[in-house]
């Protein structure tokens, strides 16, 4: 068993994005310029931006955290969005979610030009990946299909089984299993709350991305020796033990699962780290404006 280490593939990512950047600058090009919408005071979404923010320091970024309170109507946000839109210093921005609940996300999402959605959910955007067509692809899915890369893990031909069907996750990694490309090419199938028989397709998947928000949830009865497991699962369950009342984890219940694995993630340490560097580097890209010349 192998254990996958996205803290250490992140950090690689991000001094390879920090080396072009410093480049792209020594040549006269324009620095990146990343901004975040963050509305309200949610504890959760709070850090996610702080750690957002850092990461654009480390990548050499320049970044902008745009701050409203929670009462900001759905039309004034939206006004908001369409100056980001059209202010030519910002290369992507994102809102970041969940919204307060007087606000349509999807109305909000629909705002941002797909040029600048370094979140990768316009509809255009999760349009163009469906298809095989240059676009952003979401944080999360594009982080999973980097590990894969960079462990040089053979997806060809393989079965690859996905936990979950999520617009952010369980959907668009499954496209991009199904792609023609190095990672790809795998057969996919996509299990959720409604598939009466998951254990049973479990065991015939070589690889499986767990990604159903249910912790603990695949056990080692579920996993066929040597499968590839990777676990997208990030909540948080009570511990007394731990200093915080709290700790991470992962919809896989690692400690059964892992002895029959080739490869493993672990939670946390495992594909969370890659979701934020892989929004650097949708962001890179958008400050190089080549997403859309294909």
């Amino acid at each position: 068993m192998q254990l996958i280490d996205g803290k250490s593939i992140s950090a690689q990512i991000k001094q390879e994005i920090a080396d072009e950047v410093k480049e792209i600058v020594a040549a006269g090009g324009k620095r990146p310029h990343l901004a975040a919408v963050l509305v309200g005071h949610d504890g959760g979404s709070e850090s996610y931006v702080a750690h957002k923010v850092k990461a654009c320091e480390q990548c050499g970024f320049k970044s902008s955290l745009i701050r409203f309170e929670n009462d900001i109507t759905e039309e004034q946000l939206l006004a908001e969005i369409d100056k980001l839109n059209n202010d030519d210093d910002i290369d992507g921005f994102i809102v970041q979610l969940p919204l307060p609940k007087h606000i349509r996300e999807q109305k909000v999402i629909e705002a941002i030009d797909y040029h600048k959605d370094v979140d990768g959910f316009h509809p255009i955007n999760v349009g163009r990946l469906s298809i095989g067509l240059p676009c952003f692809v979401s944080a999360t899915p594009s982080g999973i299909i980097e590990l894969l890369r960079r462990y040089n893990i053979d997806t060809k031909g393989k079965h690859c089984v996905v936990l979950g069907r999520s617009n952010i996750v369980g959907k668009p990694i499954a496209a991009l299993m199904m792609q023609k490309s190095n990672p790809g090419n795998a057969t996919v199938t996509v299990c959720h709350s409604g598939t009466p028989n998951i254990k049973e397709i479990c065991r015939t998947a070589d690889i499986i991305i767990a990604a159903m928000g249910c912790p603990n949830f695949v056990t080692a009865d579920m996993v066929k020796e040597g499968a590839v497991v990777l676990d997208v699962g990030t909540t948080r369950l009570p511990d007394p033990n731990s200093p915080k009342g709290w700790k991470l984890t992962g919809d896989v219940c690692f400690d059964e699962v892992a002895p029959r694995c080739s490869y493993i993630t672990p939670v946390p340490g495992g594909v969370g780290p890659m979701t934020i560097v892989s929004l650097m580097r949708n962001t890179l890209m958008a400050g190089k404006k080549c997403v859309f010349d294909s």
